[in-house]
């Protein structure tokens, strides 16, 4: 059977579009109508990130968005709650994007098989080297949950062939060097790092950070991408509309349609 996430990739000739919020952000009630909207809006997989007080790979945008939730009282057990309420509303395909030692202090096998029970279908764990991947990876395997890996433009040929080897679902491409956050272009190097991923695998490929346009989009469409995944820009109408939800809502679906124009949707 396939499982979610294939079955949005197996859609020949369309960019997924993959729109990412922090869970929790800026509380419980107000992250489930945030989900919503994107979902609303067309979103074809939902990625959470699992608010964490040092996330090393994001922006200042996201590290806000952390910030609220955690100010919040964000607690895995109210973010399986979050995941639950989304999978009730709909089937979309959701994703977590965690840090090592949320899922360490938990216990691994805890963690996947709650994730599992509330209907999470891949995991990314942005600090996790792939080295170090075997106990997740097992354990992922045992709950039938997608490991998702980040391809950056210094990974070499063999630690691709060993992220590849072990991922499932999709590769999240990082299109810059550095934190997460909206860009003005998508720079050259994005595509080059698409083409030279694509001769190792057959893995659907995502791009990530800085994706934050419909030009954007096209761009990364026309050079082959799978998918285009989106956080910043999404994060910033969630925190320019934090005392008009209804506002926020709208703004978001809307935006989320506009990007899936571009994809070709």
């Amino acid at each position: 059977m396939m499982g979610r996430i294939e079955s949005v990739f197996a859609k020949k000739g369309k960019t997924a579009f993959i729109g990412f919020a922090v869970a929790g952000d800026p509380e419980k009630e107000t992250s489930v109508r945030i989900a919503k909207a994107l979902i609303d809006g067309g979103t074809d997989i939902l990625e959470f990130g699992v608010p964490f007080s040092d996330p090393v790979a994001d922006g200042p945008t996201i590290q806000r968005a952390d910030d609220r939730a955690l100010a919040a009282g964000t607690t895995p057990d109210i973010i399986f709650a979050i995941v639950r309420d989304v999978r009730a509303y709909s089937n979309i395909p959701i994703v977590f994007l965690t840090y090592y030692n949320t899922i360490y202090r938990r216990g691994i096998d805890r963690f996947y098989r709650e994730a599992h029970e509330a209907g999470v279908d891949g995991i990314l764990v942005a600090d996790m080297p792939v080295e170090e991947s075997d106990e997740v990876v097992a354990i992922s395997e045992k709950y039938g949950i997608d490991p998702i890996f980040l391809v950056t433009q210094t990974t070499s040929a063999k630690r691709m062939d060993t992220i590849v080897s072990r991922a499932r679902g999709y590769l999240y491409l990082v299109s810059v060097l550095g934190v997460t956050g909206a860009r003005k272009t998508v720079s050259p190097e994005a595509l080059t790092l698409l083409h030279r991923v694509r001769s190792h695998t057959m893995l659907p490929l995502a791009i990530g950070f800085g994706i934050s346009t419909p030009d954007h989009v096209k761009t990364c469409r026309d050079a082959g991408a799978d998918g285009v995944i989106v956080g910043s820009a999404i994060v910033d109408i969630v925190e320019k509309n934090l005392g008009n939800p209804a506002a926020m809502e709208t703004e978001l679906s809307q935006y989320v349609l506009e990007m899936k124009k571009a994809a070709g949707q």
